[in-house]
């Protein structure tokens, strides 16, 4: 559905901090399906663990972070160029179930939950397979930036 030129268009992150490679499933104001590959080249496994290399939970919920801004721009029709940018409001039920190691595909699903003044709500899980690795239910608000 949205390639990683698309990608770059609607998101201001760039290497090492975006963690959406592709998107496979959108429903504008809806729900959104976003793949991140997990590699060994990344640059935060020198340090979490270089015995055993894990993503950090945090960068999971950054992932999942990406995709509902991606969804919320899709439904907004609005994206960096326009001045619009997304911020953290707040996270809650955060859980990880299960370690992301160098090789996995990790699948973000997103739903949006509510839209009210200006504050998003969406539900995300992310998976490894069929094994849920993380999710929890996230806070966004959009703002413009001069």
């Amino acid at each position: 559905m949205m390639d990683i030129h698309e990608i770059l268009k609607k998101l201001p992150h760039r290497y090492p901090i975006l963690l959406v490679d592709r998107v496979l499933e959108l429903e504008p104001g809806k729900r959104i399906k976003a793949l991140k590959n997990v590699t060994i080249n990344e640059p935060f496994f020198v340090g979490h663990f270089p015995h055993r290399p894990v993503m950090p939970g945090v960068l999971m919920l950054e992932a999942m972070a990406q995709t509902a801004a991606l969804l919320s721009f899709a439904g907004a029709g609005a994206g960096p160029d326009s001045k619009s940018v997304i911020y953290f409001a707040g996270i809650d039920g955060a859980r990880f179930k299960r370690p992301v190691e160098p090789g996995d595909q990790l699948v973000m699903d997103v739903s949006l939950e509510r839209s009210r003044a200006g504050i998003y709500k969406f539900k995300g899980v992310a998976r490894v397979g069929d094994d849920i690795a993380c999710e929890a239910e996230l806070m966004c608000t959009m703002r413009t930036v001069s």
